[in-house]
C-alpha cells in the first residue's frame, strides 16, 4: 500500500511540475498534457526498459495516465491559486524527487539489485522525467546545472539502506530517505550550496 500510495504522490507532484513549466511556455493544452505526462512517467518509463519490467507500467494500469489526465485538468483550472504559493513548480519537482527515488529503489530491490544499483535506479527515476521535460521546453535541465539535485536522491538512497537492517517499522526508511532527499535540496538551495563548476578560463 505504501509503494503504491509513493507512485500515485510521485505522479501527480511531477505532472504538476510539468504542467506548469509547460504553461510558462505558454504551450497549447496538449502540449501540456505531453509535457506533464513525460515528466511524470518519463524516468519510470527508463528504469523499467533498464530492469526488463516491459509493457511499462503506463502501459499495463490505465490508472497512470487516468491521474496525469486529471492532475492536469485540476493543475490549469487552479493554476492562479497554485502560484499563489512560492515557488511552486520547485516544491512539486522536490517531492517528485522524493517520492520517485525511493519507489525506484523498491523497483531496484524486487529484481535482487546491489544497493549501489538500486540507488542509481532510484535516481534516473526520479531524475529523467525533468530531463525530457526541460530538453523538451528547451531548458538546461536542472541535473546538468550546478544545483543540488541528482546528490540529493543519492542522499536519501543512502540514509535508506543505512537504516533498513535496523529493527525499525519497516515504513521508516521510506520515509527517511524522502525525508533526506527534500529537505537536502531545500536546504542547498535556502543556502545556496552547490556542486563546484569545472570549467577552462580562457586563453588556458
Amino acid at each position: 500500500m505504501l509503494y503504491y500510495t509513493i507512485d500515485i504522490l510521485g505522479t501527480v507532484a511531477f505532472a504538476i511540475s510539468g504542467v506548469l513549466v509547460a504553461m510558462d511556455k505558454k504551450l497549447d493544452v496538449f502540449g501540456v498534457f505531453i509535457i506533464a505526462f513525460v515528466t511524470a512517467v518519463g524516468g519510470g518509463t527508463l528504469r523499467d526498459v533498464l530492469i526488463g519490467n516491459t509493457p511499462v507500467m503506463w502501459m499495463r494500469e490505465t490508472i497512470y495516465v487516468m491521474v496525469i489526465a486529471l492532475t492536469v485538468v485540476f493543475a490549469i483550472l487552479f493554476v492562479n491559486q497554485l502560484k499563489y504559493f512560492r515557488k511552486t513548480l520547485f516544491l512539486f519537482d522536490t517531492i517528485g524527487i522524493g517520492l520517485f527515488t525511493m519507489l525506484g529503489i523498491e523497483k531496484g530491490l524486487a529484481v535482487s539489485l546491489s544497493p549501489i544499483m538500486c540507488i542509481a535506479l532510484g535516481t534516473i527515476t526520479a531524475c529523467f522525467g525533468g530531463v525530457i521535460r526541460d530538453i523538451l521546453c528547451n531548458e538546461i535541465p536542472v541535473i546538468f546545472r550546478r544545483e543540488i539535485y541528482a546528490t540529493a536522491c543519492i542522499l536519501g538512497g543512502c540514509g535508506y539502506f543505512l537504516v533498513k537492517p535496523l529493527p525499525i517499522d519497516g515504513t521508516f526508511p521510506y520515509l527517511l530517505g524522502i525525508f533526506i532527499i527534500i529537505t537536502t535540496r531545500i536546504l542547498a538551495v535556502r543556502f545556496k550550496i552547490a556542486l563546484p563548476n569545472i570549467y577552462r578560463k580562457k586563453g588556458l
